[in-house]
């Protein structure tokens, strides 16, 4: 069903060729309907791609969603030119009176740091009190989600000894729980990560729920007993060929690194990676939006 996004949003080309519904604003104004309004706080280095791998997952629920691109003012981006972070996104200052339906923080290359020195720490922790009095539910994606887990909660983060890589294994836990609905016992997702959070620390908090993990790749999915905070340590959005660009980058600067798992056909990279994960990774967002988000939102905001 319909995106609502602005008419030169370079993602909506793509999203049209992928033949998901993409409508521009002078058609959803005409709809009898009000749009769920979704803030995306986009830290990632190459924001346009993970714009098109949200927008995409968001395309398959009935819901129209209207989202608003969220950038941080403490922090200059190296790799999404100027223009387009002025046309199509916006800052704290200027949304913090208003109030949304969801949102979602995404990951950062920070994750090998600690919290307090990254230099939009403070703004971070700003906008993640602000989620709870403003944000009908707070969807957190990898390092997102281990900064709401340490900002919320004080869970820390631990290193691991060489980098989680890969699409891996998880079990459905507490499969009642409607954010999991339709998933099957066992489902894939996609890893990237240095850093992980030990499950008997999240265990240990009475207000927070695993509901999948992984004997290789660790928690996949938290959420908070009052549904306001989920937090998502893979990378379920993740297209086709994302983890094949971050191992050939990386192998192209002389990382340490090693051939993504269950990914390539026989481990090759030279073939067309295989893709595993998309219908439980689409189903998530879909249960988020509907469950959490949808039926629980004032239809008045204000």
């Amino acid at each position: 069903m319909p995106i609502r996004v602005q008419s030169d949003l370079p993602a909506r080309e793509q999203l049209e060729e992928e033949n998901i519904f993409v409508m521009d604003e002078n058609r959803a104004m005409h709809q009898d309907i009000r749009p769920l309004k979704v803030c995306i706080l986009n830290l990632m280095p190459i924001k346009e791609d993970t714009e098109l791998q949200l927008l995409r997952a968001f395309s398959n629920t009935p819901l129209q969603i209207d989202p608003t691109f969220l950038m941080v003012r403490s922090h200059i981006s190296q790799h999404t030119s100027a223009n387009h972070l002025n046309r199509f996104y916006t800052t704290f200052d200027k949304i913090e009176k208003q109030k949304f339906d969801g949102m979602i923080i995404t990951g950062a290359p920070v994750e090998q740091m600690p919290f307090e020195e990254v230099d939009y720490w403070d703004e971070i922790c700003q906008i993640m009190e602000w989620t709870k009095t403003h944000v009908t539910s707070t969807l957190h994606l990898c390092w997102g989600a281990q900064a709401g887990l340490y900002y919320h909660y004080g869970i820390p983060k631990i290193d691991l000894p060489e980098k989680l890589f890969g699409i891996y294994k998880h079990t459905v836990q507490h499969r009642k729980t409607p954010l999991i609905r339709g998933f099957d016992d066992i489902f894939y997702a996609p890893h990237s990560r240095h850093t992980t959070n030990r499950p008997e620390d999240i265990e240990a908090c009475e207000k927070l729920t695993i509901l999948a993990k992984s004997d290789e790749a660790g928690v996949l999915l938290v959420k908070s007993d009052d549904d306001k905070q989920v937090f998502l340590m893979g990378h379920p959005e993740y297209d086709r060929y994302t983890l094949d660009k971050e191992y050939k980058r990386d192998v192209a600067q002389g990382l340490p690194i090693h051939i993504p798992v269950n990914y390539y056909p026989d481990d090759d990279p030279s073939q067309k990676p295989m893709l595993i994960w998309r219908a439980h990774a689409n189903t998530l967002y879909s249960n988020w939006l509907n469950y959490y988000v949808y039926q629980v939102t004032p239809y008045d905001l204000t």
